[in-house]
């Protein structure tokens, strides 16, 4: 019978929402064991560990595995009374388990790439939260589970919570447990708890067996000589050589681990599979795995066995004792846990100092857990131990990227989790297709994901999933692959949503997983009309239909020479050579997806692409939206950068080994094809956000030479208002280092920069030759950065503003030690840097050693009539300064007439201080007055308003002064613009 009609009373075939429940359960208590971070790790980076556990599991640190050789010295000891030779023996029995204990320590010790990679090593002390495991049965299983959502799964009858050391205890009827199917969907965390257990073993905290002997089935699949089950396990053990000719004979207890048998076929027919109970008989590595089950061979060893949903069935009920479903962390308490184990690690936040470290890793734990109270989406996502995980990952690359390395990419991230998760596994190893898992999703997940970004939805309903999974079942094999993918994968992917009164529609389970499928859909050329679909398998079958033809043909042409065979051959050739140019247009498809996708115009004044990753994890403060309020339009500008990441040559390297090729020419076709619409769209001006998102494309990309072509078209970048963690100033470096060009301009006015913002970003500011640094909180650290720019033999920056930032006297004498040395500056503005007398009387001391400035702003910095006259008195003997702002400073009426007495062509050098110069008005009224207009957020707006009626009354005098008619006309007009400011000043409304 065939799987599908098998599944008929498991997953009825009209409900997408009827399937399995391996995220159900009630919450409920659960115990911490310190041992380990549960993070996935499928693919360690070791080969052996990789062949021991395959799929996706969980890390464990090297604390939680350190080899205590005492620990199983009482129970291996032999008695006094043996005789010599039986002791020489237990001896060498006792010192085989412990090299063994030792041998699977080291092994199990070892991190994955990808956790040295994108996160910080675990400490000894690492906590590991155990996800709930609860005791099921074959009846359980098989009958129909109620709809899929959040309340059903809250509200199940409880099923008795098991752990992971009880699992071979006796069951409810006394029997003495054998073998234990442990089952989960992909990304409950099976191969962590096979790891926990046998690290468990190794410290003699599971006593209850004296030797544990892993094995991965994936290894025993591809092996299909006969073998028996002597030399198997000395094969992959050797150092217990002399522990399993006793196996059989001695009252030793054995735990063997089979993990992932979803990737084996058992047969435990008769007819299938002999009988063989000699541990030295050579058959099929199946047939020993069936025998061990059927307790006829080694009928006293234990057995625990790993699987999916979907193959718990090729195990007849008859040899299970026990069955165990893991449902991942159905308590927000254990996710809240999880979150802030994993992100207290002392090595999370870098070379941070320790208060700041400790500050900023207690407010995301805090944001994260309000986050996860709200019972928003992320609480559904984070049932799985693996989202916890990508979670944790994308934080750490939010937070605490100092330096972007190329293979630190947000698509490299989510690419290596399917990595962990997947691990090149076929969905089905009866299927004589053998199709990836990752390539099945990525055909009919991503084609649901990519119709949702292209019609800006995130909220599917049943119907929109049966168009994209059942519309094109014609066989029974689509049919029965489908299945199995409803019951394994479907929920790592999508999970019910949690909004009020969408509670029978699906989400994508981590929202930026849409995007990265529609990406990974488009990208692997998956979106094709239904004339191209069929263009390609009649082109396919030709190309090989002509090459026998063409054998025939020159056979027949020796024996009878027609003329017209050579042209029917020809014709035969022309529609596969035709298909192929065809085919050549999906990619410039692509590219133009790509380009249209990157640049679209309604989105372009939306926060950045990590600033929106930010707020879908941690949520936004502030209160909450109102039900009956409209919703937000879904933003999906992800969907280009996923698209571009993916063509990279590491992430495709990835890819590769799940399955989805995406070969070299085709990416370089793409690139040709969208350099050109790219290039010429980014040269526009683009909104801060947008170019933030532009550059983050860039860095995706990992395209040096086609970087290198779009900064060079970039004259002037303008982040101006965006804030640039430091993740988001290492990816401009990296992505501006792609040249040596100068650039015209670089405005990074409030974007949150600090000191180690303007080391990072130190290669990129000595090229810039206008440099907007206003409003930063840059103090006296951030000053000592900018002397050592100013100072450094290529700078190239000649017009610099650093206005509203806390300078300070220290400051200032960083900056003027800058000033003496630099040969490149022409304008510094220091306005409302509060640098005060002394600050002021600094940059005095050091301009005359300066021999290029031109303009020198010092307005509203509290100067006295003596440190401003000083600062003048040098000006005037400066060779090229001739402007100097000294406007909203402490100056008097005295100070003012010594000012005001300044002329260009005699003294060199012009003094803005009030609006007025002398009986006329100054030349910079409109200037000053802008200034003000600008600033005034950010200003005092009482010390605004004082020095405002400052300016009037002294325009008024002026006034009074001049009986020019004309001159009081443009006094009258400043006048109006001085109390038309005032007024709204008053009003609040400026």
């Amino acid at each position: 019978m065939s799987r599908a009609m098998q599944c008929q009373g498991c997953l009825p075939w009209g409900s997408w929402a009827r399937l399995p429940r391996s995220l159900a359960g009630t919450r409920g208590t659960r115990s911490v064991s310190v041992c380990a971070a549960a993070v996935p790790a499928g693919d360690a980076g070791r080969s052996f560990l990789r062949r021991i556990l395959g799929t996706s599991s969980i890390s464990l640190p090297r604390g939680c595995v350190r080899y205590q050789g005492g620990s199983q010295e009482s129970s291996a000891q032999p008695s006094p009374s043996r005789h010599g030779q039986s002791q020489l023996r237990s001896v060498a029995f006792s010192g085989a388990i412990k090299k063994h204990q030792k041998i699977l320590s080291v092994w199990f010790s070892h991190q994955p790439n990808e956790e040295r990679q994108f996160g910080p090593s675990f400490s000894l002390d690492a906590v590991h939260v155990d996800p709930v495991i609860r005791e099921s049965s074959l009846e359980e299983i098989l009958k129909p589970s109620p709809d899929l959502t959040i309340q059903n799964q809250l509200q199940q009858p409880s099923r008795k919570v098991i752990s992971l050391h009880s699992l071979f205890d006796v069951d409810a009827c006394g029997r003495q447990v054998k073998n234990v199917v442990l089952y989960g969907t992909v990304g409950t965390g099976k191969s962590t708890l096979i790891k926990k257990m046998v690290v468990d073993w190794c410290h003699g905290r599971l006593p209850r067996f004296q030797l544990v002997i892993p094995f991965s089935c994936e290894d025993l699949s591809h092996s299909h000589a006969h073998v028996s089950l002597r030399r198997l396990v000395t094969k992959k053990y050797q150092h217990l050589r002399d522990v399993v000719p006793v196996l059989e004979a001695s009252n030793l207890s054995v735990l063997f681990i089979l993990n992932g048998l979803e990737r084996l076929n058992l047969d435990f027919r008769l007819a299938g599979t002999e009988l063989c109970c000699d541990p030295n008989e050579p058959v099929p590595p199946s047939a020993i795995v069936v025998n061990l089950l059927r307790k006829y061979l080694l009928p006293e060893a234990s057995i625990i066995v790993t699987t999916r949903p979907s193959a718990v069935r090729r195990i007849p009920g008859k040899y299970v004792g026990r069955y165990a479903e893991i449902c991942g962390f159905s308590d927000t308490n254990l996710q809240k846990l999880y979150f802030q184990m994993r992100l207290s690690q002392p090595g999370c936040s870098g070379e941070e100092s320790q208060d700041r470290r400790s500050a900023e890793q207690e407010n995301l734990v805090e944001m994260l857990s309000r986050n996860l109270e709200r019972h928003n989406q992320i609480t559904a996502a984070c049932f799985l131990p693996s989202y916890c995980w990508l979670v944790c990952t994308t934080l750490h690359f939010l937070y605490f990227t100092r330096t972007v390395p190329p293979s630190q990419t947000l698509t490299g991230i989510y690419t290596s989790f399917l990595r962990l998760n997947f691990s090149g596994e076929v969905l089905d190893s009866t299927d004589p297709t053998h199709i990836s898992m990752m390539k099945y999703v990525a055909k009919t997940v991503g084609k649901l994901a990519y119709e949702g970004v292209m019609s800006r939805k995130t909220c599917f309903s049943e119907e929109d999933l049966r168009q994209c999974f059942e519309v094109e079942m014609k066989t029974e094999s689509e049919l029965n692959l489908l299945e199995v993918f409803r019951s394994d994968v479907f929920r790592f992917f999508l999970s019910p949503c949690v909004q009020p009164g969408k509670e029978h529609t699906f989400v994508f389970t981590i929202p930026a997983m849409q995007e990265y499928l529609a990406a990974l859909y488009v990208v692997l050329g998956e979106k094709k009309t239904l004339v191209q679909r069929v263009g390609k398998e009649l082109s396919e079958v030709l190309g090989k239909v002509s090459e026998d033809v063409a054998v025939v043909l020159n056979i027949i042409s020796k024996v009878l020479p027609l003329r017209f065979l050579p042209v029917l051959f020809n014709l035969l050739k022309i529609f596969p050579r035709y298909f192929s140019r065809v085919g050549g247009k999906d990619r410039d498809t692509i590219a133009h997806t790509m380009a249209e996708e990157l640049f679209k115009e309604e989105d372009y004044y939306n926060d950045d692409v990590l600033d929106q990753i930010n707020s879908s994890i941690l949520g936004v403060e502030g209160p909450m939206r109102h039900p009956d309020e409209a919703p937000d339009d879904e933003v999906f500008e992800l969907f280009p950068i996923f698209m571009g990441g993916i063509l990279s040559r590491r992430n495709r390297a990835i890819l590769e080994q799940l399955g989805c090729s995406i070969k070299n020419l085709a990416a370089f076709e793409i690139a040709k094809a969208m350099k050109k619409t790219v290039i010429r769209k980014g040269r526009r001006g683009l909104p801060p956000s947008e170019l933030m998102d532009y550059l983050f494309f860039l860095h995706e990309f990992q395209n040096e030479r086609f970087t290198a072509e779009a900064i060079l078209s970039l004259l002037a970048v303008n982040l101006s208002s965006v804030k640039m963690t430091p993740l988001k100033c290492s990816v401009l470096a990296s992505v501006m280092s792609t040249t040596c060009h100068e650039v015209e301009e670089l405005n990074l006015t409030s974007c949150n920069l600090d000191s180690g913002s303007l080391r990072t970003l130190f290669p990129v500011l000595l090229r810039c030759k206008a440099l907007h640094l206003q409003l930063n909180s840059l103090g006296s650290d951030a000053c000592k950065e900018i002397r050592d720019l100013l100072l450094h033999d290529k700078c190239a920056v000649s017009s610099l503003r650093l206005a509203n930032n806390p300078v300070g006297e220290q400051g200032a004498r960083y900056l003027a030690e800058a000033l003496a040395g630099n040969r490149s500056l022409t304008q510094l503005s220091l306005l409302h840097t509060s640098l005060g007398d002394p600050g002021a009387e600094a940059i005095a001391q050091h301009l005359a050693q300066n021999q290029h400035l031109q303009e020198l702003n010092l307005g509203y910095n509290s100067l006295t009539d003596a440190a401003a006259l000083r600062v003048v008195e040098v000006a005037k003997r400066h060779e090229t300064l001739d402007k100097v702002h000294l406007y909203f400073n402490d100056i008097s009426e005295d100070g003012k007439r010594a000012l005001d007495s300044l002329r260009m062509d005699r003294d060199g050098v012009r003094a803005l201080v009030f609006l007025t110069a002398g009986t006329d008005i100054s030349d910079y009224w409109s200037h000053i007055l802008n200034v003000v207009q600008r600033n005034l957020p950010f200003w005092d707006r009482e010390r605004v308003r004082q020095h405002l009626t400052l300016l009037l009354q002294d325009l008024e005098s002026s006034r009074s002064q001049t009986a020019n008619p004309w001159r009081k006309a443009k006094f009258l007009r400043v006048e109006s613009e001085v109390k038309k400011m005032l007024g709204k000043l008053q009003d609040g409304s400026l």
